[in-house]
């Protein structure tokens, strides 16, 4: 330390120096961030989708000269990161180009939708929407691009919106989202998925490992979860902030007294996103519960919604209703309608005949066979039946959704099973006095002979194997799927089975042997309950729903397997009622349900009050006389003796504009199919066309 200390200078040689810039950084001192604050990306690019733009204020008048001064001056402290009032600066939110260039135009809309609501935009502290499109429209791939965009970007250029994201699901769609996000991101974003298969620990780790993250170094800001795993493990996600929730097949939070909905009631998450093509099930409540899950408190208490909108709504909707409960009603719904469309996205797959071929449902109504008519009334007249109509405890549309007991559970059950084929109850001993009805060599475990909807379905396999299509077959019943497999063996048709025994890898093995199209099978079995959520089966154009279920949402689930995305072939759907039966009172009172998720979703004005719902109790009757009740109640302004002798304009969620043929005029079906298949079985069939075919019929 003899030398005084000196600072070190640049030598440039022949003795000269460079001193060291003013402007240069002193070791010890932090670097200064000379780069403006930009946003994430170009707002100005060709075709660049801006989700939010700052309000930029407009600069007080000057003159031509000290204008240019200025902008150019203000460009450049921006440019050099001189300009104080940088750090508060707000910017645009633009969306990635590498999602906007796959984005249709429905779903650049409703990634918007999805933004405004969950930032707060469209409503001062409400942070909650549902996404209700139904089913092919697109809703996963929305809510990828809104949760890649939440954690990427915000205003504040310093810090994303969110730090993490939960999306909950059925445990078979766990996989499946895990799949997507690397699809559509090209592996970017890291997750953790867990769909409740591995041990208790391993689950809890997880768990753990998500909810320790946070910041930019958080490695996996992505939890993708089942609702089952979600609910028995919340306790150790309840102390972490979450920024954004998904809930996929969210009308599962249709119960607020369920422990799915308390337990995700408990986390701590502002912003909440329910996905449910069918938001409306069973009634307004189920309505009530998910409005109030993304948005607590926007519709008032349960009491309060059931006194004000449900109970007056549903008095309106009765076909016994006065003009003034009809008029009051419709005030209340549009009401309703009004407030809830700020938090509610719903569109129709009308928007997908842009993209996909035709589509053709019919809703069939085969008459029963010999032999099951004559079971049938057995059952109907039999003694267990008579109690069950005698009572005077509670209502049978009650009974029928097995609120009034097992023993009318198994009635209902063993009715829907004898309309299926009659090997599928154990006979005599689950009917009394059936053994006078059998014939004297009848056995369970023979084919022959088929009846009513099996002959029907065996005439649509064997025309379908001919020209060269490949067909889905959905029930209820495992014990139905094992006919359906009885009847392929005896065919020699080759087909692939998916039910709830398999493991959700071997479903998506299974799915995309059967969706490769040099596949030697051309039938997919699927049970409704496994495989009626999130399955792609493109690779069949046709599908058969051989029995209906209560809740028209899992019907419309299972039907929408076929006609979507990636779909190149005209598609045809078929659900098989038994005519005159508890099936078509099923039938009924689905079309009751659709027709009020009509109103309130779709806002369908011109959806008719068909039913009273004292004719929907009426179960167990057998209408023998009718070729179809369902459309003798509809009362039908567009039939001149039975006959339709005009179209209209079609409703999908109203069946009573549907064209529509008795069996005389079943010519006239646009499928050449199902005119053959139905000769001398169907009665009366429903058809629905989705838009004119672009595409030549196959």
């Amino acid at each position: 330390m003899k030398k005084a200390f000196r600072v070190p200078l640049l030598s440039l040689g022949n003795d000269h120096s460079m001193a060291p810039s003013p402007r240069s950084n002193a070791l010890g001192v932090r670097r200064r961030n000379n780069l403006a604050c930009r946003p994430l990306h170009d707002p100005d690019a060709e075709n660049a989708i801006i989700l939010y733009a700052p309000n930029e204020e407009e600069a007080a008048p000057a003159s031509d000269g000290e204008e240019d001064k200025s902008v150019a001056m203000d460009s450049l402290k921006r440019l050099l990161g001189l300009d104080r009032d940088e750090a508060t600066r707000e910017v645009h939110v633009v969306l990635d180009p590498m999602l906007a260039q796959i984005l249709r135009p429905h779903q650049v809309e409703g990634v918007r939708f999805l933004y405004e609501c969950t930032t707060g935009m469209r409503v001062e502290n409400a942070y909650g929407c549902i996404m209700a499109d139904e089913m092919g429209l697109g809703k996963t791939l929305q809510c990828i691009t809104l949760l890649w965009t939440l954690l990427r970007q915000s205003p504040n250029p310093r810090q994303p919106t969110i730090d993490k994201c939960l999306i909950v699901c059925p445990s078979s769609l766990v996989k499946n989202w895990a799949n997507e996000l690397i699809k559509w991101l090209k592996g970017r974003l890291p997750c953790i998925a867990i769909d409740g298969r591995g041990s208790k620990e391993q689950v809890v780790k997880d768990l753990e490992q998500f909810a320790s993250g946070h910041g930019r170094g958080n490695g996996t800001p992505v939890l993708v979860v089942s609702y089952e795993t979600l609910r028995c493990n919340v306790s150790v996600l309840q102390k972490t902030p979450i920024g954004l929730i998904l809930c996929d097949e969210g009308h599962r939070l249709k119960n607020s007294n369920s422990l799915t909905f308390q337990a995700l009631t408990e986390l701590n998450v502002q912003r909440r996103v329910i996905l449910s093509g069918t938001p409306i099930q069973n009634d307004l409540s189920e309505y009530f519960s998910l409005l109030n899950f993304a948005n607590p408190g926007l519709l008032g208490s349960t009491s309060e919604f059931r006194r004000r909108y449900e109970t007056v709504i549903l008095r309106g909707r009765d076909a016994d209703a006065s003009d003034a409960d009809r008029q009051l009603g419709d005030e209340r719904l549009q009401e309703l309608t009004s407030l809830a469309n700020r938090f509610i996205i719903r569109r129709t797959n009308d928007i997908l005949s842009k993209y996909l071929p035709s589509k053709y449902e019919y809703v069939v109504f085969c008459r029963l066979g010999s032999l099951q008519l004559q079971l049938y009334k057995q059952f109907s007249n039999s003694r267990a039946v008579r109690r069950l109509l005698d009572s005077k405890q509670g209502r049978a549309s009650d009974r029928a959704e097995g609120k009034g007991g097992a023993s009318s559970l198994q009635i209902i059950t063993r009715l829907k099973k004898l309309c299926n084929d009659p090997s599928l109850l154990n006979l005599p001993a689950e009917l009394e006095g059936s053994e006078d009805i059998l014939p004297a060599n009848w056995r369970r475990t023979q084919l022959e002979p088929l009846e009513g909807k099996m002959l029907v379905l065996d005439r649509i396999l064997k025309q379908t194997k001919e020209v060269g299509d490949k067909i889905v077959l959905i029930s209820n019943y495992t014990q139905t799927l094992d006919r359906f497999g009885q009847l392929c063996g005896a065919r020699r048709y080759g087909f692939l089975r998916l039910d709830g025994s398999m493991t959700v890898a071997k479903r998506q093995q299974l799915v995309d042997q059967f969706n490769k199209s040099e596949g030697a099978e051309f039938i997919f079995l699927l049970s409704s309950k496994a495989g009626g959520c999130g399955i792609n089966l493109i690779g069949a154009n046709r599908l058969v729903l051989f029995d209906p279920d209560w809740n028209p949402a899992s019907d419309q689930q299972a039907l929408a397997r076929v006609w979507r995305d990636g779909q190149k072939k005209t598609c045809f759907i078929y659900r098989l009622i038994s005519t005159g039966t508890i099936e078509e009172k099923i039938f009924q009172r689905q079309s009751h349900k659709q027709s009020l998720s009509s109103c309130v979703v779709d806002e369908a004005e011109d959806v008719e009050r068909h039913f009273s719902l004292e004719n929907l109790r009426r179960l167990f009757q057998l209408n023998e006389a009718s070729p179809c009740e369902t459309h003798d109640t509809f009362q039908c302004k567009r039939c001149v003796a039975g006959r339709m002798s005009r179209e209209g304009e079609m409703n999908y969620g109203d069946a009573s504009t549907w064209s529509h043929y008795n069996e005389p005029e079943l010519h006239k079906m646009a499928d050449p199919i199902l005119k053959r298949s139905a000769r001398g079985i169907v009665s009366f069939v429903f058809q629905y066309k989705s838009h004119e075919n672009a595409i030549p019929m196959q």
